[in-house]
């Protein structure tokens, strides 16, 4: 019977443990890009086991992401975005990556809005 307590309580304080480990931490991410294209094109790279919920706003270029730590970490992320062909502030696209990219999502080369934030195509 003894066993049997001690067994319990270590499963016990082992559920604890392990919901501890399951937080899921939001973060906002600037991440280069120019159009809806983008948008979705980062959305899309952000389909990965541990992201629970990631949007990219087109205006602020930042994307807002809630992601497990314990399933995939910050820099797994930022090398996500890049292998898509978009720069974070961690990591940078390789040339031919970005080069690759649609016109209007070539963000290096040029910025498809107009002086007031409009989209010119």
């Amino acid at each position: 019977m003894k066993n049997i307590l001690i067994t319990l309580a270590i499963l016990f304080a082992n559920s604890f443990t392990a919901k501890g480990q399951n937080k899921v931490k939001e973060d906002s991410i600037d991440v280069k890009g120019n159009c809806i294209m983008c948008k979705r094109r980062i959305e899309t790279a952000m389909d990965l086991n541990g992201i629970k919920f990631s949007e990219w706003n087109v205006k602020t270029k930042k994307l807002f992401i809630a992601y497990r730590p314990d399933k995939i970490s910050e820099k797994e992320i930022h090398k996500a975005l890049a292998n898509a062909g978009h720069d974070t502030n961690l990591v940078k696209a390789a040339d031919t990556t970005n080069a690759d990219l649609p016109f209007c999502c070539l963000y290096r080369d040029h910025d498809p809005h107009g002086p007031n934030g409009e989209e010119l195509h």
